[in-house]
């Protein structure tokens, strides 16, 4: 027998249960964007590709800090303008050390309305080589920072580099959290089991997510369009069976941010809003709250 996580248990498609989202629909659509915070000088940060201009030199990377900063300066906002735009909700997924930093940006999202969710203190580290009580440690600073300046704290939780230690499940149900997003598992969400009672699995993408898109395999900005429209339309057709589905976009605005990507970006979703009658256009947390009203029904 090989080693097991022991989170869930193995359930095939055909034989999940049919229920529907709100509305009747059978398609939850979600934005998943990623507000992080890097240290200067050290820790861990997307690259640009190793080249002529390229990363990989030594600290500080100027070249690679200023690019991943140039999301919180102006990306992050060029997105805002469209999601206005279209009228689209979105989960925020929040280093918390953004609210030190860049205060208005998280204060332009909450008026908003769109939803909280935590991300960690830094995309600079990883939770994964954290012994129990510093991970436990780091998931209560997170958590107090953004509970402080929310008035709740956040239901969910996205880890940077969706690095977990053995235990990060059980850490977080303890910490109070209803759902994490670092399972993508499935297509649908669904129960891990913890210490403490079960947590929910809300599916947060690796494919229809530009960080691996563009800086893995070097996808060009109208590809990720792509991706995003044949996604779409392929599960138009999936949800025939009676299933619902989760499709979550994963954006981070220092690469979705710069003009051309979000010119691509903006086309993909507006073919997405144009079919808004067929789905439900949606949070995670909403989607968390949805299914946790249908005891029974996950695997």
């Amino acid at each position: 027998m090989l080693p097991s996580h022991g989170r869930y248990s193995y359930h095939p498609w055909p034989e999940r249960p049919v229920y529907s989202w709100p509305g009747g629909a059978k398609l939850a659509v979600y934005l998943g964007i990623n507000l992080e915070h890097f240290a200067f000088g050290e820790g861990l940060g997307a690259e640009l590709a190793p080249g002529p201009n390229g990363g990989g030199g030594p600290q500080p990377d100027v070249l690679n800090y200023a690019w991943r900063d140039y999301g919180n300066r102006v990306g992050a906002w060029r997105l805002i303008e469209l999601l206005e735009a279209l009228r689209l909700p979105a989960t925020v997924l929040v280093n918390s050390a953004m609210y030190g930093y860049a205060p208005s940006l998280i204060a332009a999202h909450r008026a908003r309305g769109d939803e909280i969710a935590a991300h960690g203190r830094t995309n600079s580290e990883r939770q994964s080589t954290m012994d129990e009580a510093a991970e436990r440690a780091m998931i209560r600073a997170a958590t107090t920072v953004i509970t402080e300046a929310e008035g709740a704290p956040p239901r969910g939780w996205l880890s940077p580099w969706i690095a977990e230690s053995r235990v990060t499940p059980d850490l977080l149900a303890e910490a109070g959290y209803s759902y994490t997003l670092n399972w993508c598992a499935d297509d649908q969400p669904i129960h891990l089991a913890t210490r403490t009672g079960p947590l929910l699995a809300v599916p947060y993408p690796q494919e229809v997510n530009d960080m691996p898109s563009i800086v893995a395999r070097k996808d060009s900005a109208e590809q990720f369009a792509a991706m995003i429209v044949a996604d779409f339309e392929e599960r138009l057709l999936q949800i025939r069976d009676g299933k619902p589905q989760v499709m979550g976009i994963a954006l981070h605005p220092h690469l979705i941010g710069q003009p051309y990507r979000l010119r691509a970006l903006r086309g993909a979703l507006e073919h997405i809003t144009a079919r808004q009658g067929l789905v439900w256009l949606t949070t995670a947390g909403q989607i968390a709250s949805h299914v946790a009203r249908l005891p029974g029904m996950l695997p």
